[in-house]
């Protein structure tokens, strides 16, 4: 058994901020590739109007292609209808999402916080009739582009609600990529006194480079549940200026480092980012993945004849 369980949200949260629409082809490949890694659950897309997420069109299509019983395929939901089309479509792991600041709340959702848990409330019931696993997202947890430092108590609070909805695990997101090492081991050492650990996932953007930093923090508060998004992929249409969400690579990397098995491929991994990189003509923001391709590349070449 491991003991870190990551939650690979490239397919989804990565790719819904690229500023165009990935082909289903990629997008069904990619997770392949991932999934032949070893990652288990793997946020696969999201049931949103292609409208405003266009990059995630298809979603139906693509769940009937990649679905498999050894694997977790989560797809974000944002409603009723959201989620009829999800269980119509085969979905089995649902993942439903608000925030912690009322001002990215209605710029992200157009729904107040309370809004947005009443849809959850009916997303909620009927997962439970239906049988399917249900995760819960909480946005801007460490900090908010239009309000600031985000005050603990309200983070404690949404997450309550998103628990007594039935939501069997939440992830805690640092959103725009603010949080410190010192305010992320605040904010979770009270989350683990409210919440069992095991319930909780840390999900932190690396805009200041401060997302492996967190970690510590996160893992030292007991979690073991991480999101990361292979190659870095992703951002915030609403948080300008902020980078995806930490590298798998480097995550996986990180963790073994400490002695904490992943169950994954970083190699293999590794050449996952650099491909989908490729593909959307853009660099590869993981260190690990860099140096692990650069490592491949400059083994196959003939060594000099001396080197001082």
């Amino acid at each position: 058994m491991n003991d870190i369980r990551i939650v690979e949200v490239g397919p989804r949260d990565g790719l819904q901020n690229e500023p165009q629409p990935v082909d289903l082809a990629t997008r069904i490949e990619l997770i392949r590739r991932l999934a032949a890694t070893g990652l288990s659950d793997i946020e696969a897309g999201a049931f949103v109007s292609p409208k405003w997420v266009p990059q995630m069109a298809g979603s139906a299509a693509l769940l009937q292609q990649v679905m498999e019983p050894s694997h977790h395929y989560w797809v974000l939901v944002p409603n009723a209808r959201g989620l009829n089309d999800a269980r119509a479509a085969g979905a089995r792991h649902i993942a439903v999402f608000t925030a912690a600041s009322e001002s990215f709340a209605q710029k992200n959702t157009n729904a107040s916080i309370a809004e947005s848990l009443t849809r959850i409330r009916e997303v909620a019931a009927q997962a439970q009739q239906h049988q399917l696993a249900l995760r819960g997202y909480v946005s801007c947890a460490l900090g908010c582009p239009y309000e600031g430092e985000i005050d603990p108590a309200a983070v404690l609070n949404v997450t309550a609600q998103l628990f007594e909805l039935g939501c069997s695990e939440v992830s805690i997101g640092d959103t725009i990529g603010v949080g410190t090492l010192a305010s992320t081991r605040n904010l979770f050492s009270q989350l683990v006194k409210q919440f069992p650990a095991r319930q909780l996932a840390a999900h932190f953007h690396d805009t200041y480079g401060q997302a492996l930093a967190n970690l510590t923090a996160a893992l030292e508060c007991g979690i073991r549940v991480i999101d990361a998004s292979v190659a870095g992929l992703g951002g915030c249409p609403y948080a300008p200026g902020a980078t995806g969400n930490v590298a798998t690579e480097d995550v996986v990397r990180f963790c073994e480092g400490q002695g904490l098995r992943t169950g994954v491929d970083l190699p293999l991994l590794a050449q996952t980012g650099d491909w989908i990189s490729q593909q959307l003509n853009r660099s590869n923001a993981s260190r690990t993945g860099r140096a692990l391709i650069a490592k491949n590349l400059a083994g196959s070449r003939t060594p000099p004849a001396s080197c001082l």
